[in-house]
């Protein structure tokens, strides 16, 4: 124990007055430092990392019920030399999906043999518990466990079966759960408890909007997750800012919806009401083919969708956004984005643009709400449904549930157990130093200029007060511009992609963080550094950009420091990838990084045992197994043991009075 001085104990007298009425002995004390010392030595927990879900709710949820493949492995591990394939490939599924399995079963066992399965399976799934509670505390473990079965589930896993003098014990309460008629609620919860001791905290490294079908079912999921945090994405501080009710956030998340066909995030996950644009962009746009606004894909292949309304829908938002984002440019000199306002660039008569110093052709001209003289302000019917979209945004009672959601565990970064996680990339100059930016007067980089975004993100979402220009725009510049570490790239061409049919102007660059990080340790060290980590030990762990699995790329760069796990969750990506996502597990063992084939059906799961098939590959192998002292909590929690300590002595030395005697 270390010593403490007379000063330090009369310094820190006030605190440890405090700390007394948690420990009011010195039994009280040293009993709660023999119960941290002994946490500090058990293994590593499981950390679960995940990135670019864009509305995968299917394949997204399956991972999270598997963790990605750790129950499989798990279940054949502790069943595997006694129990038949056949009965693991139903096993496994039932602790995915409990309730859905359980309707199969009871249509094909019934009476007897039913309550045989159900005992059987029972004592199965307390045994799979027990190997996963294994590396926990029993007070961690307890607070796992369901109010109902609490006492139930911690004598089952606590106990061995084969006591000689509990086999009894042990066995009558399996039959009186059974017999009471609770063994579908038990094997429910019990398979809770399983999937949430296999993994015991969960990583979103940004982006859970747009694209795939269901990001608020993703939302949902994660707000229920016992341990998360997330790292704000591009896409995600795109629907922060249109719950924030900026005009060109809202406008672009809609014109994504249009582009996947998506509809169903919009009307039945937030309720936002489309009519108002879909009234005029049928008048409007009645004869016009729209033919470079077809959706680029259907993101709810079951859904039945009226593809020519959504094709106009598509053209009208698309050319509100390009206004709205126009008259933020104009509001924000200090963004130098000016070469950004491409209808400016129009010549209306001619049918062609300057982009970039070039001239190109239109494929569309057909601009019925443009005024070439204004070119950004919106007509009075243009108006009305901006107005009417900010409303539904802004009062849409799920979606601010969520954005607040992304607010409370969300962040630009997170340092995390040696590893530094964000999404997309650090601002870095072609030298490789972090490049600048200036806000009223002071220049940041770095970590300083990543927290002063972060700052700055918060204050557009929750300052109420009105003002010009509003500071929600700030999160638009967030999405977009080329300073911001959530986007990484010289300019976004949407514009040139729908209106322009030579590909030169679709080029999007990328930032020199990209050209440069692959391939440079150095540079990952002095990142790692700049954020107060040991190059030696630390990773960056980041998504953003799809890995082209199919092409040769690896998502293991700069010797190992960098990890960019974005293997196409999102099926829009996956022709490019040639797979549908990377996860990464660390546990005390080391890291493992998952490629993951993409996810047919629930049902199939759940019928046949289908399961998402999975590679694993070896990142790291820690040399001795990690422990809890190794993490950031044991480094709370041994700064909790100097704290009692240093009560231990007061009590010794009487500058404290114990309050209790025993």
């Amino acid at each position: 124990m270390e010593k403490f001085s007379k000063s330090q104990l009369r310094k820190h007298r006030k605190y440890l007055e405090l700390l007394s009425n948690d420990f009011p002995s010195i039994t009280a004390a040293v009993s709660e430092v023999v119960n941290l010392r002994a946490i500090l030595n058990l293994p590593k927990p499981t950390e679960h990392f995940l990135t670019d879900i864009h509305g995968e709710d299917e394949a997204f949820n399956h991972v999270i019920q598997n963790s990605s493949g750790a129950i499989r492995r798990k279940v054949i591990e502790e069943l595997g030399n006694t129990v038949s394939l056949e009965d693991l490939e139903e096993l496994i599924p039932l602790i995915y999906y409990p309730q859905q399995k359980l309707d199969l079963i009871k249509q094909e066992r019934t009476g007897k043999y039913l309550e045989n399965w159900y005992e059987l399976t029972i004592y199965r799934l307390v045994k799979v518990c027990r190997a996963a509670a294994g590396k926990y505390t029993r007070s961690k473990v307890r607070k796992s466990l369901p109010k109902d079965f609490s006492y139930i589930m911690e004598e089952l896993i606590q106990e061995d079966e084969k006591r000689y003098n509990k086999k009894e014990y042990y066995n009558a309460i399996i039959r009186s759960i059974v017999e009471y008629g609770l063994a579908d609620q038990f094997i429910a919860e019990i398979a809770s408890v399983i999937k949430r001791l296999t993994t015991d905290h969960l990583h979103i490294i940004g982006d859970i909007f747009d694209r795939g079908p269901a990001p608020h079912h993703v939302m949902d999921t994660l707000m229920n997750h016992h341990s998360m945090d997330l790292q704000w994405g591009n896409h995600d501080i795109l629907w922060m800012g249109a719950a924030a009710g900026n005009r060109a956030c809202i406008a672009c998340a809609v014109r994504i919806a249009m582009r996947y066909a998506n509809l169903r995030v919009l009307e039945n996950g937030y309720g936002i009401n489309l009519l108002p644009l879909a009234t005029f962009a049928q008048k409007t746009y009645r004869s016009d083919p729209c033919a470079s606004f077809q959706p680029k894909n259907i993101a709810d292949k079951n859904a039945s969708v009226d593809i020519e309304l959504i094709t106009k829908m598509h053209k009208a938002i698309a050319v509100i956004q390009f206004k709205v984002e126009e008259q933020i440019i104009d509001r924000h000199p200090e963004y130098e984005m000016g070469d950004r306002q491409l209808l400016r660039a129009l010549d209306y008569e001619k049918g062609t643009i300057v982009v970039d110093g070039e001239t190109y052709e239109l494929n569309d001209t057909h601009f019925p709400t443009i005024d070439p003289a204004d070119p950004s302000a919106l007509t009075e019917e243009e108006e009305n449904v901006m107005s009417q979209l900010c409303h539904s945004f802004r009062h849409s009672e799920k979606l601010q549930r969520h954005i607040r959601f992304m607010y409370s565990k969300g962040s630009m970064y997170l340092v995390y157990n040696d590893n530094l996680l964000f999404h997309a990339c650090i601002p870095i100059r072609e030298d490789g130093g972090f490049d600048s930016w200036n806000y009223k007067g002071v220049d940041y980089a770095g970590r300083q200029l990543m927290d002063k975004f972060d700052q700055l993100a918060r204050e557009a979402y929750f300052t109420a007060m009105k003002e010009y220009p509003p500071r929600h725009d700030f999160l638009w510049f967030l999405w977009c511009h080329k300073k911001s570490p959530l986007f990484g790239k010289e300019k976004m061409a949407t514009f040139e992609r729908y209106f322009i049919d030579d590909e030169k102007p679709h080029h999007e660059e990328k930032m020199p963080y990209y050209k440069r990080i692959a391939e440079c340790p150095d540079l990952a060290n002095a990142i790692l550094e700049e954020f107060g980590l040991d190059p030696e030990k630390g990773h960056i762990i980041n998504g953003h950009t799809p890995v082209k699995t199919r092409s040769g790329e690896s998502p293991i760069r700069a010797d190992g420091k960098v990890l960019c796990i974005d293997g196409g969750f999102a099926k829009a990506y996956q022709k490019t990838t040639g797979i549908a996502g990377y996860t990464l597990t660390y546990n005390s063992y080391g890291m493992t990084l998952i490629s993951l084939q993409p996810f047919e059906s629930v049902d199939a799961a759940i019928r046949n045992g289908v399961d998402i098939k999975s590679t694993k590959q070896i990142v790291e192998t820690n040399v001795s197994r990690k422990r809890v002292v190794d993490t950031d909590i044991g480094k709370k929690l041994l700064e909790q043991i100097r704290d009692l300590e240093m009560l231990i002595t007061a009590y010794h030395k009487g500058f404290i009075k114990e309050k209790e005697l025993h």
